[in-house]
């Protein structure tokens, strides 16, 4: 009998097929969660009856009894008529909504409306105007009983109300800061190749950045894609998600190219075969080989050949971010959306983010390598690489970088990248592992001189044990990172020293430079005020010497004509003395104390008694007119 149909009957009293291979199928193929998803309490059996049936039947013989130990060493094997009736499972599961978390727990038996009824209660938002989101089988309706779902004992959902607003309760400012912190998934339907794509984005991601990651993965350029769900406030590509009005935690989205209208392909049916199977419940298949595929394959220890899992990353990708993004699609469709945020670039993009920036902001590096044909995979990716704890603590502590191994060309360039950037004893390490060892998760420190491999973890660990690796990790790291900011600080105190140092030479330099400037346009302005008191001093003396030379002759004492004698008494004390004729003009008198140098213009010429201003009579008149005959004595006095 095929180790399936053991298990089935063995452990669970489940002898249907296909029933077996839905309930692996929702656990990712972990038989030992399936088993645990389904078995009854108290293993499905009434302990009083099981007592009293199993001292009535005779004991086995030796003989039968040997003939199958796998089966009896597994678990115990009792006749069909000692399973009865099993008990209701106890299902938990967490309802987030918004900013809350709920905590529900139904019996198996209950109906999906019976949760909404509870979440109404707790939540106060109608059942009409709620979404219950997050079920492994897609929508399911709310008549839907629980156990049809065959679902796990813990479940995560979560709600949305698209017809309800967002509660202001607190300052827009703070709602929005919050929404930045928080990530986004965005659950994008290509209509033309009808396929959807989960993509985990942080608030503070643009809707532009958005649109362009969609076209690597679709290569449909950004001015050719044509969305719909957007909400009526994401107006502006530039908007961040957490402004754009988005449904949190997840917002659906359809995109086609603008070009052609969307393809109504009906939807590829590449496992319908298995799907067949596996919805009906009425056939009694004898083994697992009337499927297509052998027991290995079930187990995730070989490649389906009725239904093909899409390659984590594509082989030859020119792109290391588009591959990137490949990746977290693939991920985020196999284990769900709860993992660890995979940085989107390349080994030495991811390198530098974590070890170059500031001391206090550098993070360990975390770079997992994937293989899908590893039995250890699927177990370590559902149950390490998505367990909260797990996620929480390197979100926080780790830039996490992943590659796919499966395929020879992209471990080949894996290689290449870690020579390149942590050497060749790096390479020579990931070339040691076999493939049932994989999946690895490299814990790289940056260090002064060269990167070093902290820590190389395998797949065949626990939650435990990695989470204690990994603070070891951060152990050490903590420590470097301390001496790293101890010597930081003291460099940047140094250069803060040298930096004030120099700025003060530099202002005793820019204030030597002005003060010199200042001498030197004072020394200009100087000598532009001599050379304009040189240029007016020579044209006073050049005027000064031509009305010297108009003057008429001095006449003789002893002449026939009437003469007068004028003495002028200058500021400084001295005499003026001089003979005119009685006829003479003023204007000959004025010109000839301007010849002295004292212009008329500067100075006023006086008598003395009676006091009159001759300057201000008309320079036409003789001198004997002005009264300044035979002989006068007069003054100069300086014009205020």
């Amino acid at each position: 009998m095929p180790l399936l149909r053991i298990v089935e009957i063995a452990c669970t009293g489940i002898d249907n097929i296909a029933e077996a291979i839905t309930l692996l199928e929702l656990n990712n193929w972990d038989l030992v969660a399936a088993i645990n998803g389904v078995i009854p309490q108290e293993n499905g059996i009434l302990q009083s009856q099981a007592a009293a049936e199993t001292a009535a039947v005779p004991p086995a013989s030796s003989s039968s009894s040997s003939s199958s130990p796998s089966s009896s060493a597994f678990c115990p094997v009792l006749p069909s008529r000692h399973i009865v009736e099993r008990q209701s499972r106890m299902l938990n599961f967490r309802v987030e909504y918004r900013q809350r978390t709920v905590e529900v727990v139904v019996e198996e038996g209950s109906a999906v409306g019976e949760i909404k009824q509870i979440l109404e209660t707790e939540l106060q938002v109608p059942v009409s105007k709620m979404q219950l989101k997050g079920w492994k089988s897609g929508d399911v309706s709310d008549s839907t009983v629980l156990r049809s779902l065959h679902l796990p004992k813990n479940n995560s959902l979560y709600v949305l109300t698209p017809d309800i607003a967002p509660s202001a309760s607190t300052s827009q400012n703070s709602v929005l800061q919050e929404s930045l912190n928080q990530n986004f998934l965005l659950v994008i339907n290509h209509r033309e190749a009808q396929r959807d794509y989960s993509l985990n984005f942080p608030g503070s991601r643009t809707i532009q950045e958005v649109k362009r990651n969609v076209s690597d993965l679709t290569n449909i350029p950004v001015r050719h894609q044509q969305w719909e769900g957007w909400p009526a406030t994401a107006s502006d590509d530039s908007m961040t998600l957490a402004a754009s009005g988005i449904s949190y935690p997840c917002h659906h989205l359809s995109v086609c190219r603008r070009s052609s209208p969307a393809n109504n392909q009906e939807p590829t049916e590449e496992c319908a075969d298995v799907h067949m199977v596996s919805d009906s419940e009425g056939d009694d298949f004898e083994d697992a080989s009337e499927f297509g595929v052998d027991e290995s394959e079930m187990f995730g220890m070989g490649s389906s050949t009725g239904c093909r899992k899409a390659p984590m990353m594509p082989e030859n990708s020119e792109n290391e971010g588009d591959a990137l993004l490949h990746f977290t699609a693939e991920f985020s469709t196999r284990y769900g959306e709860c993992h660890p945020v995979f940085f989107i670039g390349s080994l030495e993009a991811a390198a530098q983010e974590a070890f170059y920036g500031k001391a206090r902001d550098r993070k360990l590096l975390a770079i997992y390598l994937h293989n899908d044909e590893s039995v250890l995979s699927n177990v370590f990716c559902s149950q390490m690489m998505c367990a909260e704890s797990i996620v929480s603590y390197l979100s926080q502590n780790f830039i996490a970088w992943a590659w796919d191994v499966t395929r020879e060309a992209n471990k080949a360039r894996l290689l290449t990248m870690c020579t390149r950037h942590f050497g060749s004893v790096v390479a020579q390490t990931i070339r040691t592992y076999k493939t049932d060892q994989f999946p690895l998760l490299l814990i790289v420190m940056g260090k002064r001189t060269s990167n070093e491999v902290l820590n190389v973890i395998q797949g065949n660990t626990t939650v435990d044990e990695l989470m204690m690796r990994l603070m070891g990790a951060m152990e050490i790291f903590t420590a470097q990172q301390q001496e790293d900011i101890k010597d930081e600080d003291e460099r940047e105190a140094r250069e803060m020293v040298k930096r004030e140092q120099d700025e003060a030479y530099q202002l005793s330099l820019e204030a030597d430079r002005k003060k010199r400037e200042a001498q030197e346009r004072e020394q200009a302005e100087q000598l532009r005020l001599q050379q304009i008191q040189k240029e007016a001093d020579d044209e006073k003396e050049a005027i000064r010497l031509s009305l010297e030379h108009a003057l008429p002759p001095e006449p003789a004492e002893e002449g026939g004509e009437l003469i007068s004698k004028l003495r002028i008494r200058t500021p400084s004390g001295e005499f003026l003395v001089r003979r005119f004729l009685g006829s003479t003009k003023l204007q000959v008198l004025f010109d000839f104390v301007a010849s002295k140098g004292y212009p008329l213009d500067d100075f006023k010429l006086l008598t003395t008694f009676p006091r009159r201003n001759i300057t201000q009579l008309d320079p036409d008149s003789s001198l004997l007119e002005a009264k300044l005959f035979p002989q006068e004595t007069l003054f100069l006095e300086a014009k205020e």
